[in-house]
């Protein structure tokens, strides 16, 4: 089952004895610190669980794959995810029970 935005803020809501409107404001100002971040092209960190990654890629070949035409493409930032070593022990830890 996919963990939503709205099933993190129920989390929170119960975990936490949060009223909704403070779980609300606790993920969504998160989120924005977090793109924000990420807008100005900085990599957020997050200690034991990975880190998202700003990358630039250059202008580079490419094919349309519905029609086979060719075309360049332009120069983007794409963010990238890379998890911590200790999130990678749990999931595959979870994987062998």
């Amino acid at each position: 089952m996919t963990l939503t935005k709205a099933r993190i803020m129920d989390e929170i809501q119960t975990k936490l004895n949060f009223p909704r409107k403070k779980s609300v404001d606790v993920v969504e100002t998160l989120l924005e610190i977090m793109k924000r971040n990420m807008e100005n092209g900085d990599d957020v960190l997050i200690s034991g669980f990975g880190k998202f990654c700003v990358k630039q890629k250059k202008e580079r070949k490419g094919r349309n794959p519905a029609t086979g035409e060719n075309l360049m493409l332009s120069p983007r930032r794409v963010v990238t995810f890379k998890c911590s070593g200790k999130l990678r022990d749990k999931v595959n830890s979870e994987k062998k029970k």
